[in-house]
């Protein structure tokens, strides 16, 4: 399954579950058959972007890997890598950036694997020099305009980061605000604004082992 955001709602492409295709009752979560033809994708991203009343799509299909290869040559694509940085208390490390709060992450360069480039964006990001490196976490999808160069899909490969230092230096030249260390749990209760996506890592990090 993907769970790709476009104006932070998910458009979901799912295998047709054994039991067969359902479509949903609820006008505002879409649930439909991928007919197969790339260029009708457009339409369903059209629908997420303009359109406040639809909060999920659900694309159901034989093949999910075609469906994404179909997905991604509507796009350019740029990867992106970050991490979740865990202290020695359990504490997280989170960034205040655009009125959002995010993790940091950044575009991976030529030469780089995303794990070296996660570990760079992090210590660019929040000045941490000493940063060990843990599991790989999921992928996340997300999508926006650009004025030149058109749709762009952005892959970020996350991954478990682990410091002994507490002090953090946002980087302001890429609009960094405040680097934080919060408690996951309360910080999702809090109600502070923060993407979609970074919730599902924060959830994901909350999960026993």
């Amino acid at each position: 399954m993907y769970e790709i955001y476009i104006n932070g709602r998910p458009l979901c492409f799912s295998a047709i579950p054994e039991g067969g295709f359902q479509p949903s009752s609820d006008p505002a979560n879409l649930t439909t058959i991928y007919t197969g033809s790339p260029k009708s994708l457009l339409g369903y991203m059209d629908m997420l972007e303009k359109n406040p009343e639809f909060k999920r799509v659900t694309l159901y299909t034989p093949d999910v890997e075609q469906l994404f290869l179909d997905f991604k040559s509507q796009f350019t694509v740029l990867e992106a890598a970050g991490g979740l940085v865990f202290n020695t208390a359990g504490q997280a490390l989170m960034i205040y950036r655009l009125n959002t709060w995010d993790l940091p992450k950044g575009k991976i360069d030529p030469g780089e694997t995303p794990a070296e480039a996660a570990v760079r964006e992090v210590q660019e990001e929040t000045g941490l020099g000493e940063i060990t490196l843990g599991d790989a976490m999921r992928t996340t999808y997300h999508t926006y305009r650009h004025e030149k160069k058109g749709r762009i899909l952005k892959p970020t490969y996350w991954f478990k980061m682990h410091t002994t230092q507490t002090a953090l230096t946002p980087q302001t030249e890429e609009q960094i605000e405040k680097a934080e260390w919060v408690d996951i749990e309360g910080f999702l209760k809090s109600g502070k604004p923060v993407y979609p996506n970074i919730v599902l890592l924060l959830n994901d990090a909350l999960k026993p082992a």
